[in-house]
């Protein structure tokens, strides 16, 4: 089957991501709370690679922004954010986290691949988007139109799915799936080289890998975190070796060239 972005875009508005993060009212701030706790106890090196706390002032683009939990991260650290995002159910979520902490935000709808078409003009000191454009059919396109939107000195910060990954080899494995919730259309992963590639109008200047998901899923889905016992056994320095060689996430940043 060839996936459109249509196809993309219905599966996110039918389930966004984390949406299931919180039993809480979906809207409420209580709801909000949980989600952002759970995210980021799940994955503490998000809050490390994005480096929220370095963005006040500066002028901070997010392509996907989902429900809004990193957003809010920028936004408290007094960074001038913008998003954008495909799935219109998960826009009107951000937007009600955006309001529930007291934040006027633009939220621009759209597909990134067309990215010139409903952003406005405009560059940005840090363009972020974390587990996001490795689900779009075209990223090379992606990465074409961000490239407008990035200052001379500014920073890309990506999150890619990585193909040599514990993750990756559970997938091809058939043991293992890419999201939480089945039937996710496309997932591509990548190799460093292979990422290098994708980036070729850009300089990258780290791809470093991290996250192994240690924990059993039907506790976590109760807000538990038990990890399973072979992870639950190792030596904290051997997880850390595996994290760095074996992680399912790229951390990547780059600059123009």
């Amino acid at each position: 089957m060839n996936v459109t972005i249509d196809n993309v875009k219905s599966y996110w508005n039918n389930q966004p991501c984390n949406i299931k993060h919180s039993d809480k009212e979906v809207g409420t701030f209580e709801y909000f709370e949980e989600v952002s706790a759970k995210r980021y106890t799940a994955e503490p090196h998000i809050s490390e690679f994005a480096k929220f706390n370095d963005c006040e002032g500066k002028d901070v683009l997010e392509i996907g922004c989902g429900i809004g939990t990193d957003g809010i991260e920028f936004l408290k650290s007094g960074a001038n954010y913008t998003a954008t995002e495909l799935s219109e159910k998960s826009a009107d979520i951000a937007r009600k986290r955006f309001d529930a902490y007291g934040y006027d935000v633009d939220v621009y709808v759209g597909n990134s691949e067309n990215l010139c078409d409903f952003l406005p003009e405009k560059q940005y000191d840090v363009i972020y988007s974390f587990g996001v454009i490795h689900h779009t059919p075209n990223p090379d396109k992606v990465f074409s139109k961000i490239k407008k939107y990035l200052k001379d000195d500014g920073v890309l910060r990506i999150m890619l799915y990585a193909k040599d990954s514990w993750k990756g080899y559970m997938i091809d494995e058939g043991l293992d799936q890419p999201e939480a919730q089945y039937g996710c259309p496309i997932a591509n992963m990548y190799t460093k080289e292979e990422v290098v590639n994708l980036l070729s109008d850009y300089d990258v200047t780290s791809i470093k890998q991290d996250h192994i998901f240690t924990y059993k899923i039907p506790e976590y889905k109760q807000g538990l975190f038990v990890k399973e016992p072979w992870f639950e056994n190792m030596n904290d320095k051997v997880f850390s070796a595996m994290k760095k060689h074996l992680g399912w996430h790229l951390l990547i940043e780059a600059k123009l060239k």
